[in-house]
């Protein structure tokens, strides 16, 4: 793509036909979750922006969240690497190596000065930046090498947003996340480990289209994604509500899909798309596969206790929240058996009569 082509007149010249184009702004909008009248100034918006570069630096993480990226399929990560943005450099999914792939990161810094946009995954350590280097550079030097000219920066995932695994405790590297070290440039933190692939997607999108960061929450994650928590959007919701909770993973309780509060779930105190969006091109998410949410999208999950033990038992927040929680939940329990022997009563007296 030429320096002065803008987005639209690159994808014509790839062949992308105006439906295949309006069809990719539908998409975009409904990530963003702005209403139908909204596609045209989308689409408007997109054709005359230019192909940002994107360069992708990779730390101390498990490829996760390229694999979550790769897994998107609205907009396809195919059709936003190719027609969108031009991805730059990517340890995974770049075909050079070595000194070429350094050389390619360098240049693309040098030819798009405070116009790229830096996307992170992994933590960095700091109490020795030699614990993990890419081509002989520590990623503490990378990072502020790389930060130092971009845009913004998109943390993408737990470790990057919050420190994640390889800052739970004891955190023997002293891993740190992005915001730790890099303190003048916008930062979004796309957290979750790993985070949902249409998120990923969705912030990119929002930076095509807008030129702007998203707006935030007090955690920097995008509020259009993390703005609601997990428990109120559940669709086990009614069963918290009726008192009705499983007791162990193969109980009648859990058969019938029961609320998964008692077995360790976070929903209530884990902002997240994951009722919303849902994974696997939105076929479901863990709670709809029987597994309570383990709040990997909240600062360090790991190191609050146990996945398995009900909130009012671990260090998942406040007090009086928790307290709050708990006693909703004990609350409708006793609603529900009075309920119960309200119905059951009025059956007997029926009989009798």
């Amino acid at each position: 793509m030429r320096k002065d082509q803008n987005l639209g007149e690159y994808l014509r010249s790839q062949g992308v036909s105006r439906r295949g184009f309006l069809k990719f702004c539908s998409a975009t909008a409904s990530l963003m979750a702005l209403p139908p009248s909204a596609v045209a100034q989308v689409a408007e918006a997109l054709a005359a922006a230019r192909r940002p570069s994107v360069i992708w630096l990779s730390f101390q993480e498990c490829t996760g969240c390229t694999e979550s990226l790769t897994r998107s399929h609205s907009p396809t990560v195919e059709s936003l690497i190719f027609d969108a943005i031009s991805l730059d450099y990517h340890h995974t999914l770049q075909a050079a190596a070595g000194h070429g792939a350094e050389a390619a990161r360098e240049a693309a810094q040098e030819e798009n000065k405070g116009e790229y946009i830096l996307v992170v995954d992994g933590s960095i350590p700091v109490d020795n930046p030699a614990y993990s280097t890419i081509a002989g550079i520590s990623n503490l030097d990378m990072l502020k090498d790389s930060a130092k000219d971009c845009f913004a920066i998109v943390s993408v995932g737990t470790c990057a947003a919050f420190g994640g695994l390889p800052g739970a405790a004891p955190n023997p590297t002293g891993a740190v996340a992005v915001s730790d070290i890099i303190t003048d440039k916008p930062i979004i933190n796309v957290s979750g480990c790993p985070p949902i692939p249409v998120v990923i997607t969705g912030v990119l999108a929002h930076f095509l289209t807008f030129g702007t960061i998203p707006e935030l929450d007090a955690l920097g994650r995008p509020t259009a994604f993390f703005g609601q928590n997990i428990h109120d959007r559940c669709y086990r919701r009614p069963f918290y509500e009726r008192g009705e909770f499983a007791e162990t993973f193969d109980d009648e309780g859990a058969r019938k899909g029961w609320c998964l509060y008692k077995l360790g779930c976070k929903g209530p105190i884990t902002y997240n798309a994951c009722a919303t969006v849902k994974w696997n091109q939105g076929m479901g998410f863990p709670i709809q596969a029987g597994h309570g949410c383990i709040a990997c999208s909240e600062p360090r999950f790991w190191d609050k206790g146990g996945f398995y033990d009900a909130l009012s038992t671990g260090d998942w927040g406040t007090r009086e929240a928790l307290l709050g929680a708990a006693g909703a939940g004990a609350a409708l329990g006793v609603a529900s058996a009075i309920r119960a022997r309200s119905r059951k009563k009025k059956a007997m007296a029926e009989e009798e009569a």
